[in-house]
Order: structure tokens, then C-alpha cells, then sequence
């Protein structure tokens, strides 16, 4: 931050931008709580009206029992008979909408009462309402209409406790009972409402908490009577059309209101939407808590709501920020306008533009002098700065004369040098060609005569050393090929090898043959791992003659015992399939400054022994069959030549 504008308006301007953000974090952290409770509150205030409505349901239902039981037309058909006292109950259980209605003398109440409360407190002179849980027997045995409409198969629910259930067939009834004394009879009379798919019950409550919402408007509120945790009366959709009868509640709701008898009031995810959601355990008259009453509206108009009223607070101080920003930045404009010209005409002097002035800045003011001070200084500098322009021009034509005279003499005695290191080299190998043929195919013929002689001489006999006549014969075809390969090294024009497809393994295989006296004369541990590679294209005899040779290389560096390493291992190379076959000893390896030089013709690292050509003829022979050789030193001590062949279907692609 080198620029002091921008220190004062970052002086000036960071409070602002630090302050309001935070202020902002700070209320709408304080106005998302708060509105989060508003939202609770009101889920607890409808969980409330449908408490007191299934209340009214409740005492409602209890208390027209009782007026029946108290009736004088109850008294009638209790004396008129059967036929009639049935039909009173048809048309009392019609006008009352109770789904079933009976009296039980109380001569045969007792097995009743002591299955139910309600009953027992009725046959003791007490009306009683409650709500129980009626299993399918007790529901088949009042109406076999009831026990099938209360059946609800259940519906597999996300994150709800598991089940091996299919259906909840148990119903959850309005029970009410009230004492009979009339006509000299003693009794109970008893009647209830089954809740089980009662549309109307739950609709009616949802219509009073949510003034029927449920069918528009932004406050979509929705009811549930749950039977444990089975909603068996509800207004949550499925589908638009379909009622999630069956689904039921997650098992972290069950949990803390059936099983901690706590009222649940949260956001929660019902059937396939998030709501801000009311649970009342429901008690029955055994004092178990076998259900739960749910009320609750959709989250997500509340959600939005919130979000555009954090979006607009943002936008406003965004707002804030955009239009105090423009106004620091005109009223500092005008104290620094005079410095950044003033910086700009030192930026181009710097860049090389040496005539650069500011001229008159208009102030005379401090920075106006400094401004009329500062052009009289650049005069100065661009005077000096000619001068030595002109001291440079003239220097460097005297260099560049000079330097084109020493480049000249240069490219002459290197042209001349390289020329005089061709000629030696070409001069040497020509000497130590024609010394080769003339030394060794001498002996060579002569060896060649005697095994023939050998032959002739044991005539049938010659079998039994048949092997050992017909190696002979191949080390002598094998040493005038080496003769031939030198002269081809030397005069490569004139040579042309036969290539055709072969396996590399064979090859290294036939090497190892060739070097056993070698490796027999010393404690050398070979270890082989030629596995199956692509065939390659190229001459064998030349490979062979590569092999031997690195093979030779690497039992001669190493002292009376070591290690000897062959791999073949397919290896592509630059998108090329290939082969690579790897030569490795335990010696002590090629020093770093003459690794760069291994393949250098006459470079040898056994000074009095050898001619240096090995590995040269080695890496032509290689590099004629379009491949690589290379060498390093292994981490682990030793050397480790590669050589890496491509495969012959990669060649004939490329062909």
C-alpha cells in the first residue's frame, strides 16, 4: 500500500465498510431469532386451538351420551323391547354422527368394566369420556363396517422407526360411557367415534387453526391425528389428491413425544416438505400415551420471506457502500491530482522517456514547488542522459567491430579443429580396421582349415564331438562378422544389415552361452527375468553382438563376485510400444564425469585394455535398428545399461 490516497480513503472509508457489515451481521442474526420464535409461538398457539377443539370433541361427545342416557325416549324403548331400543340407537347414532351406540345392563357389565375405565366409571355412577385404542376384535365385534374402515395399510417413510408391520389395524375411538337409572333398570349406556379416516374431524381443525389454508393462500397449514406414530386422520397430501394415510412420523419425533411425553415444537420434514411443526402427546384412559395431535404450516413462505428481507438489508448497505465510495474518492481527487501527474512523469522517465514533464500543475502551493522542482531536475538528466547515449553509440561500434573480427576467427578454428579430430579419428580407425582383418582372419582361416581337417580325419567319429565342431564354426562365423561390424563402423556406407522380426529373449539367452567361461571363472550370481516382450525388428547377430558386449562390460567391473541383473520388460516410450532390456552389476560403477562419454569411439575406463570401441559399435548397431541405449549409475551401486528396441507392429504402424 504505497500510494498515500489510498491510505487516507482506507483510512476513511474502513470503518464504514467494516462496521456495517457487522452491525448488519449482528441484526439479522438478533431479527432470524426472534422471527424463528414469532414462528414457534404461532405453531404453538395452533397446537393449542386443536388441543381445545379435540377437547370440545371429546366432552361434547360424552355429554349428548348423557343427555340420551337421561332421555325419556331412551327410558321408552329400554321398555319397549328390542326391535324399538335398536332402533332408537340407529336414529340417536345418525343425529349424533357416533359410529357406534349400545347399553350394557349391569348385570352383564362386569367383564367390560374390567377391560375398560371408561366403563367402570360409568357402571359406578361417574360419565366418562376418553380416547382408546380399539384392537380389530374389539372393532369387528361392534361393526365389521368399522374394523375395516379403520385398517390402513402402512407406507414406507424416510427415516421413520423400523417395522415389520403392513398395517395399522388397532382404531383410536372417542369412548364414552354414562350411568343408566330408568325404568328400574341399572346400566350403562356407551357410545363413540372412530377417528380412524374421520376426514371431517381433521378438516374441521385445520379449517379452524388455518382458516381452511390448506386449499390456498401463503399460510398452507395442515392436521394430523397420529395413532402411535401412523397418521391415521390427515390432511397431508401425498399427491394432490391423495392423503398420506399410513405414512408415519420420524423416530426423533416419536421419540421425544411418545416416549419423553414432550410437546414437539420445531421445524420438521412431514412426508415430502418442510413444516414449522406442533406434536401433543395423546393419553388414553389407561393413562399410556398412545398417540400424538400434529398441527403445522410450510416452511418455505416463511423462508423466503426471511431470505428477501436479508437480501434487501444487504442490498441497502451494498447500497450504502456503493455511493460513499464515489464521493471519498472526488473529494481526495482533488489534493492528489498534482502528485499522481507527478507519479505518471516518473513512471515515463523510468520507462526510458526522458523528455517527460508535468508542466504547470496550477498550485503554488508545497506541491507545486516540488512539481516546478522536479521538471528542472529531469532537464538536467536528459542532458547527461544524451551525453552518454553518444559515449555509448561510438563504444559499441568500436565492440561490434571487434567482436565480429574474434567471431569470424572463431568459427574458422573451430571448423579447422573439428576437421583435424575427424581426420584422426577416421585415420585411426582405418589403421586399426585394416589391422583387424589382416591379424585376426589369418588365425581365423587357419582355425576354420583345422576344424574342417578334424572333421575329415574322425570321419563318423566327428559325431560324438559334432556340437563342439559346430560351436567352433559359429564363434568363427561370429568373429569375422565382429571383423565385418568394424569395418561397418567405419566405413557404414558400405554395409547393409538383414533385419527381420525376432524375440530379444532367445538372444539374451544365446549371450549368456556365449560369456559362461567368463562368469565360470568368477563367483557371479545371474539373475534372469526375461518375460514375454513384443518381437522386435532387427538383425540378431548384431543384438547378440550387444549383448556380449554389455554383459562382458559388466562382469569386467565387477572383482571376483557380484551380481549380475537381466530384465526384458515391455516399455513404451514417447507413445511408441518398445522393449527395454536391462544389463545391471553389482561394481562399482562409471564415475559421473565420464558418464556423459561411455559411447564416445575410443573412450575406454580400462586404460591399457580394449580399444574403447565397444560400446560404440554398440550404440550404432542399436541405433540402427531405430532404438536407444543408455547409461547410469544405480542408486544402489553399480552400473546399468538399457537398451530399448520398439516393437515390430510399432514400426510397421509408423511404416
Amino acid at each position: 500500500m504505497r500510494s498515500v490516497r489510498l491510505r487516507l480513503l482506507v483510512l476513511a472509508i474502513a470503518p464504514l465498510v467494516l462496521l456495517l457489515p457487522a452491525l448488519l451481521f449482528l441484526g439479522m442474526t438478533r431479527w432470524t431469532a426472534d422471527y424463528d420464535a414469532l414462528l414457534i409461538a404461532k405453531v404453538e398457539s395452533d397446537l393449542r386451538i386443536a388441543e381445545q377443539y379435540l377437547a370440545r370433541i371429546i366432552a361434547g361427545t360424552g355429554d349428548e351420551l348423557n343427555g340420551v342416557a337421561e332421555s325419556l325416549a331412551f327410558s321408552e324403548a329400554l321398555s319397549s323391547g328390542a326391535a324399538a331400543r335398536e332402533a332408537f340407537f340407529d336414529e340417536r347414532r345418525a343425529a349424533l354422527n357416533l359410529d357406534f351406540i349400545y347399553y350394557l345392563p349391569a348385570s352383564s357389565a362386569a367383564s367390560a368394566a374390567a377391560e375398560w375405565p371408561v366403563i367402570r366409571r360409568g357402571l359406578a355412577g361417574e360419565p366418562a369420556t376418553e380416547l382408546d385404542i380399539f384392537s380389530t376384535a374389539d372393532l369387528t365385534a361392534l361393526d365389521e363396517a368399522l374394523a375395516a374402515r379403520a385398517a390402513i395399510p402402512l407406507l414406507e417413510t424416510e427415516a421413520a422407526v423400523p417395522t415389520d408391520r403392513t398395517v395399522e389395524d388397532r382404531g383410536m375411538v372417542v369412548h364414552a360411557a354414562s350411568p343408566v337409572r330408568v325404568s328400574g333398570q341399572e346400566g350403562v349406556l356407551v357410545g363413540g367415534i372412530l377417528l380412524n379416516r374421520n376426514l371431517d374431524f381433521i378438516d374441521t381443525i385445520n379449517a379452524l387453526v388455518y382458516l381452511n389454508a390448506v386449499t390456498g393462500g401463503e399460510l398452507q397449514g395442515t392436521a394430523t391425528l397420529f395413532l402411535e406414530d401412523v397418521r391415521v386422520s390427515t390432511n397431508v397430501r401425498l399427491f394432490e389428491d391423495v392423503r398420506a394415510l399410513g405414512t408415519r412420523v420420524s423416530a426423533v419425533v416419536r421419540q421425544a413425544v411418545l416416549g419423553e411425553g414432550t410437546t414437539w415444537l420445531n421445524r420438521a420434514f412431514v412426508v415430502n416438505d418442510w413444516y414449522i411443526s406442533g406434536y401433543l402427546p395423546i393419553v388414553d384412559s389407561f393413562g399410556d400415551r398412545v398417540g400424538m395431535l400434529y398441527v403445522g404450516f410450510l416452511e418455505a413462505p416463511f423462508a423466503n420471506a426471511k431470505q428477501e428481507a436479508i437480501l434487501w438489508m444487504i442490498a441497502a448497505v451494498a447500497g450504502v457502500l456503493a455511493l460513499s465510495v464515489p464521493v471519498f474518492f472526488l473529494m481526495a481527487r482533488g489534493v492528489f491530482a498534482p502528485l499522481e501527474r507527478m507519479t505518471q512523469t516518473m513512471q515515463r522517465v523510468g520507462a526510458g522517456e526522458f523528455s517527460a514533464r508535468h508542466g504547470e500543475v496550477g498550485r503554488e502551493d508545497e506541491i507545486g514547488q516540488v512539481a516546478t522542482h522536479l521538471d528542472d531536475l529531469l532537464d538536467q538528466l536528459e542532458d547527461r542522459d544524451q551525453k552518454l547515449r553518444d559515449y555509448a553509440d561510438e563504444l559499441n561500434v568500436r565492440v561490434e567491430q571487434r567482436t565480429a573480427e574474434l567471431r569470424d576467427a572463431n568459427a574458422k578454428l573451430e571448423d579447422t579443429y573439428k576437421q583435424l579430430v575427424m581426420r584422426e579419428k577416421l585415420a585411426s580407425i582405418g589403421e586399426i580396421t585394416a589391422g583387424v582383418a589382416h591379424e585376426i582372419n589369418n588365425p581365423v582361416a587357419v582355425i576354420q582349415g583345422n576344424v574342417d581337417v578334424v572333421r575329415e580325419t574322425l570321419g563318423d567319429a566327428a559325431g560324438e564331438v559334432e556340437t563342439e565342431l559346430d560351436l567352433v564354426d559359429g564363434q568363427v562365423s561370429r568373429i569375422r562378422a565382429i571383423v565385418g561390424k568394424l569395418l561397418q563402423f567405419a566405413r557404414p556406407s558400405e554395409f547393409a544389415g538383414y533385419e527381420k522380426t525376432i524375440s530379444l529373449a532367445p538372444v539374451v539367452e544365446d549371450g549368456l552361452v556365449l560369456v559362461d567361461h567368463l562368469l565360470s571363472k568368477k563367483q557371479i550370481e545371474v539373475l534372469c527375468d526375461l518375460s514375454s516382450t513384443p518381437f522386435v525388428k532387427a538383425d540378431a547377430g548384431e543384438l547378440q553382438q550387444v549383448v556380449v558386449n554389455l554383459i562382458t562390460n559388466a562382469v569386467h567391473s565387477m572383482e571376483n563376485e557380484g551380481r549380475l541383473e537381466l530384465r526384458l520388460t515391455p516399455e513404451p516410450r514417447d507413445g511408441v510400444a518398445g522393449v527395454a532390456l536391462v544389463v545391471a552389476d553389482t561394481g562399482p560403477g562409471i564415475e559421473d564425469e565420464k558418464l556423459a562419454h561411455v559411447f564416445d569411439p575410443f573412450f575406454t575406463t580400462k586404460q591399457a585394455e580394449g580399444t574403447g570401441l565397444g560400446l560404440s559399435i554398440s550404440q550404432a548397431l542399436v541405433q540402427r535398428a531405430e532404438g536407444q541405449i543408455t547409461a547410469r549409475n544405480r542408486d544402489v551401486g553399480g552400473a546399468e545399461f538399457t537398451v530399448w528396441l520398439p516393437s515390430a507392429l510399432a514400426e510397421a504402424a509408423a511404416e
